[in-house]
């Protein structure tokens, strides 16, 4: 789906005509650069690859450098495809956070927090086994069994266990776009966004 790139500013909260308070995330969303149009006569689809956020000159590549200059912009830190456009765009054409609508509902990927290794009762949830009384003194927060003993004598792939959490793409669906501010690049939506301040989102209608 057409969409653009944007950063996370943090949370907020807005009231709606009814008074209620709503918890809010601001991203600032472009402005875009179209920085390459791909066809199907030539790369057999129609998608638009937009950039996003300067990048200093001493940290790009040649290569990289002449793909920039073909679209007559700067060098940018994040780059992203997308299809589905309405309007046609060309090589160096921008686009702002006008393509959003008060109201209407969009899709918003990023890369969630991470929190290195965690338990299982973090990172999936578990309520914890046993009792805390009777002599028990340090099972409270186990898994508790992870499969049977002799059959199948083996523990099954994607057991929930303790590992990695976090650190990986999220993408939350349907949020309600609740405030455009186009003078800044602002698009205020409904709810929370996975990321951190600061990191690179996918907004997409």
């Amino acid at each position: 789906m057409s969409g653009l790139i944007g950063r996370k500013i943090g949370m907020t909260s807005l009231f709606n005509k009814k008074g209620k308070n709503l918890p809010c995330t601001v991203l600032e969303v472009g402005p875009c650069v179209v920085t390459q149009v791909r066809t199907k006569a030539v790369d057999g689809y129609d998608a638009l690859q937009l950039g996003f956020d300067d990048k200093a000159d001493k940290n790009v590549t040649n290569a990289s450098k002449g793909h920039f200059k073909k679209s007559n912009t700067t060098p940018k830190n994040k780059l992203a495809e997308f299809r589905d456009f309405e309007e046609e765009f060309k090589l160096g054409d921008i686009i702002t956070v006008d393509h959003f609508k008060e109201g209407e509902f969009v899709d918003v990927s990023g890369t969630s927090k991470g929190k290195g290794f965690q338990g299982v009762v973090k990172r999936h949830g578990f309520a914890g086994v046993g009792q805390a009384t009777h002599g028990q003194h340090n099972r409270l927060r186990a898994p508790g069994s992870i499969g049977a003993a002799s059959y199948p004598a083996r523990v099954f792939k994607g057991m929930r266990m303790a590992g990695q959490t976090g650190n990986e793409k999220v993408k939350v669906q349907n949020l309600a776009v609740v405030k455009v501010v186009t003078e800044k690049n602002l698009l205020v939506v409904k709810g929370c966004v996975p990321g951190h301040k600061n990191s690179y989102v996918i907004v997409q209608k």
